[in-house]
């Protein structure tokens, strides 16, 4: 897969690397100490394999860097559950899905949005959810609860009323563009977009496709307050939580925002959609 998830392993195993070259220590030499086949430090130290917990403690402890361990080990714990294989989600339920992410909104206060190519769930019509989880169960080749999948991605849609929380969405035009089920759905769909661009607490905005970009689009993301972001892939979802890569998406974000366009000027974006669409 894309590998954010192989990127992470990556840099966890140059941290390694540093680790055992800042102890002047080949190696061979770091091996023999630990007990280990000589091959394995290797392997560690180019992401062949994945180190264990206690791999972990066992390296910096013969490098003197004990300090490291918990850090070390949050980012390894970190990297075991970003990736999470979609089928395997599957299997317990398109309806599970759904609901297996109202904990963290419900623990949201500031969500920031950015999606490339689809409406954001929060603000989908019934037809256009039954449209995109049909999609889903055909290519993932799961079977499908379709009508209590689409009930609970609808009732997630109340947190747009409730608690006073903020949403910044950022949309790629191209998403008020790509037709899900049907030209009638999509019709629907994007009068729910105007809808909930005039609601307080909510902010649109939309990249025109012939706009001077500030960053080039990238995949779709979700940001919850500063601690979680949720990235969907082809074959997965991640979860990223390590400080560090939250703020690149945070960055990612904001430049995005800035080539969006905004209020009118986003209104006339997709009354051009419908306009095309209905057109078709």
């Amino acid at each position: 897969m894309v590998s954010q998830v192989k990127q992470a392993r990556e840099a966890l195993a140059n941290r390694l690397k540093e680790i055992r070259r800042d102890a002047d220590l080949t190696g061979r030499q770091l091996a023999a100490l630990s007990g280990w086949h000589f091959t394995k430090v290797s392997k560690l130290e180019h992401a062949v394999t994945s180190p264990s917990e206690d791999d972990i403690r066992t390296w910096c402890r013969h490098c003197h860097t004990e300090d490291q361990i918990p850090d070390l080990i949050a980012t390894l714990r970190s990297i075991e559950s970003m990736y999470m294989e979609w089928r395997r989600q599957l299997r317990a339920g398109l309806k599970h899905v759904q609901e297996s992410s109202v904990p963290l909104y419900e623990r949201t206060h500031n969500f920031r949005i950015y999606e490339s190519a689809v409406i954001p769930g929060l603000f989908q019509t019934a037809e256009y959810v039954a449209a995109t989880l049909h999609i889903a169960t055909d290519f993932y080749e799961s079977g499908g609860d379709i009508d209590q999948a689409v009930a609970a991605r609808m009732d997630r849609q109340r947190f747009l009323y409730h608690g006073g929380r903020q949403f910044s969405f950022v949309l790629e035009e191209e998403a008020l563009r790509t037709v899900m089920g049907s030209r009638d759905v999509m019709l629907g769909q994007l009068d729910r977009v105007l809808a909930v661009m005039s609601l307080p607490r909510v902010s649109v905005g939309i990249i025109p496709p012939m706009t001077a970009r500030k960053i080039w689009p990238g995949e779709p993301f979700w940001i919850f307050d500063s601690h979680t972001v949720r990235i969907e892939i082809t074959s997965a979802h991640l979860t990223v939580t390590r400080p560090q890569e939250i703020a690149l998406y945070a960055r990612a974000f904001e430049w995005l925002r800035r080539s969006a366009v905004y209020s009118a000027a986003a209104r006339e974006l997709v009354r051009h959609a419908i306009e095309d669409i209905a057109a078709t």
